[in-house]
This record gives structure tokens, C-alpha cells and sequence, in this order.
């Protein structure tokens, strides 16, 4: 049996792409904008919020543990995931004992898209407002990728709110306006637009450095690309792209040494994940995206941190070294 292994794994491998690319070209069922038609793992409430003037809501998912711990984490999503992809993370947690709140931001997920601009100062108000609604007065923040640049909002404007922050392969922990020229918006919706599954597929992949099978990753392509067939796909699309100019214009890089409470990131060895690098000048697009070295740099500078940088793993480091993760995690929290 042993000796047929590698011929089977081969052969499943060389299927996979096919697979993929099958599940791509196959014409696909409408969802919503606010991902009507893509289940959740959990059920999901709506806040009502007022940003800018305009009433919108925010989802969110509440799940409480079988044995509760009296204290609750906060789960904070990246720009290209909804908050479904974190089902492993809160399953590990409320085993743990913990509530687990997970939001999908505005302009992202199941939550409202507005027709006014993201903000990191707009979305922190949000997170905190859905605190205070839940009666949560002090959290442990976990965040991905955006919701990393998220979290350092959170932490250095309510710091009293906090009680750990863990930053999973965070992006801006650099100042992409230091390499990357201004990109007008239009542009921007205009390349975003013409981008096909499949070449979103080969974006994540060489973005971030999956190392999953490309079934788990066409979750992510269908809650992209299944919104195409809506009549308010262009909403949908104006607030994508707003998310994109939120990281180059809001950068949060200077402020992360400045954090006090306790603070963990893991990174992924491969994570070289650097929003808008292609349109950065070639002589700059080496330097940027080092993102396990400014780690490290960033909690040697900071009263309360550590960096853990996990080997063979890119920026999906939660579903990419689930055990690893789990151990990191739970140690940091339990202190």
C-alpha cells in the first residue's frame, strides 16, 4: 500500500488544477453584496451604525463556549477574507473557554457597503460600539492581515479596551507611500474589474504564499467573484477598492512601537505580502514586504511584545499551521 502512496498523492495533485480551473469556468450563482447565498459557520446579527451619516449594518457572529472562561477574544478579518475563513480559530477558542465575537467590517462581508469611504479610525469606532452594545468592557484581540492595521487602531485609541493584541501576519507594518505612488481611485476600480477568478486565484497564491490545496482557496474566489452577478456589484466594488486605499493612505506603521499593552505577532517565513508592490518602482519592490524581519524589529522596540515567526507558512498562517497557531495563541492569552 505504502509504496502506491506517492503514484496516488501525484496523481491528485496533477487533478487538483483541473479541479480549480473546472470550478472557475463553471458559471456561477449570484450572490448579494452582502454575500446573500455564502453560508456562515455560526449565525450572524446585524448592529445598526451611523458612518458619516449614512444608517448601515455591521454584521457580526457571537459564539459562546460550552464552559465560558469569563473572557472573550475578538476576531478581526483580513481584506480579502470574510470573517467565515476564522471557523477553525473560534472553534479552538471556545474549546479554550472563550466567547468570540467576530465582526465583519463595514464594506467588507456580510456588513453594509457604504457609498461614502473606509476609514481605520471609522472601523474602530464600529468594533468598539459593537462592544458596548455585547456589554464587553475588556477584549483580546486577534487580527489578520488588514485587521492588523485594525488592531494597532484599536489598541492605541482604546487602549483600556485591550487586554492582548495578537497580530497574525499583519500587513502595514511598513509605509507603502514610502514606495508605492499615489493610484487614482477610477484607476484602481478599473483594474480591479477586469481581474478574472482565475487570475485572482494565481494573485493569492503568489500574494500571500497558500500553502493549502486550491479547494481551500476557492471559498475565497466564489465570495469574490459570485458578487459579479449583482446589480449592486459596482457598490460592492467602489467599497473594495476604498479598502485598498484606506491601507496606502491611513498607514498605522508608526504607530505600532508606540503600543503598551501585550502583544504577540506570528508570521508566516514566507509572508513577503506588500500591498501595491507592482506598481512600485522595480529598484524598491525588493525592500518591501519583509514582513517577519519588521516583526521582529517592531517587538524589540516595544515594552510588551514578542515576535514568533513560523517556518514554511504564508499569510494564511492560522489555516496553514493550525497547531502551531493553537500553541502560540493559547499560551499567550493563558499568561
Amino acid at each position: 500500500m505504502i509504496r502506491f502512496l506517492p503514484a496516488a498523492l501525484a496523481a491528485a495533485l496533477l487533478a487538483a488544477p483541473l479541479a480549480a480551473y473546472a470550478a472557475d469556468t463553471t458559471p456561477r450563482e449570484p450572490y448579494g453584496i452582502a454575500l446573500e447565498g455564502f453560508a456562515y459557520p455560526y449565525p450572524v446579527h446585524l448592529l445598526p451604525v451611523v458612518n458619516d451619516g449614512e444608517q448601515l449594518s455591521m454584521a457580526y457572529m457571537d459564539v459562546a463556549p460550552q464552559q465560558p472562561n469569563g473572557r472573550t477574544v475578538v476576531l478581526l478579518h483580513g481584506r480579502n477574507f470574510p470573517s467565515s475563513y476564522w471557523a477553525p480559530v473560534v472553534t479552538m477558542l471556545s474549546e479554550a473557554g472563550f466567547r468570540v465575537v467576530v465582526p465583519d467590517q463595514i464594506g467588507f462581508g456580510k456588513s453594509s457597503k457604504p457609498q461614502g469611504e473606509l476609514h481605520f479610525d471609522t472601523l474602530a469606532r464600529n468594533t468598539i460600539a459593537l462592544l458596548d452594545h455585547l456589554k464587553i468592557d475588556k477584549a483580546e484581540v486577534v487580527a489578520h492581515s488588514l485587521g492588523g492595521m485594525l488592531g494597532v487602531r484599536i489598541a492605541r485609541a482604546y487602549p483600556d479596551r485591550v487586554a492582548h493584541l495578537v497580530l497574525t501576519a499583519p500587513i502595514g507594518l511598513e509605509d507603502y507611500r514610502l514606495y508605492v505612488p499615489p493610484t487614482p481611485t477610477e484607476k484602481m476600480i478599473e483594474s480591479e474589474d477586469k481581474l478574472t477568478a482565475e487570475g485572482y486565484r494565481k494573485q493569492l497564491q503568489t500574494n500571500y504564499a497558500i500553502k493549502l490545496p486550491p479547494d481551500a482557496i476557492t471559498p475565497f474566489i466564489d465570495a469574490r467573484f459570485n458578487i459579479k452577478g449583482s446589480p449592486d456589484y459596482p457598490r460592492w466594488l467602489r467599497a473594495f477598492v476604498s479598502s485598498g486605499q484606506m491601507i496606502y493612505r491611513e498607514p498605522v506603521a508608526h504607530e505600532v512601537a508606540l503600543i503598551t499593552e501585550p502583544t504577540l505577532f506570528i508570521m508566516g517565513a514566507d509572508d513577503h505580502n506588500a500591498p501595491g508592490r507592482p506598481n512600485a518602482p522595480e529598484a524598491l519592490r525588493a525592500k518591501m514586504g519583509q514582513n517577519a524581519e519588521l516583526a521582529k524589529a517592531f517587538a524589540a522596540k516595544m515594552p510588551n511584545a514578542r515576535a514568533e515567526v513560523i517556518l514554511d507558512t504564508g499569510h494564511l498562517v492560522f489555516l496553514e499551521a493550525p497547531e502551531k497557531y493553537r500553541e502560540l495563541v493559547l499560551g499567550f492569552l493563558g499568561r
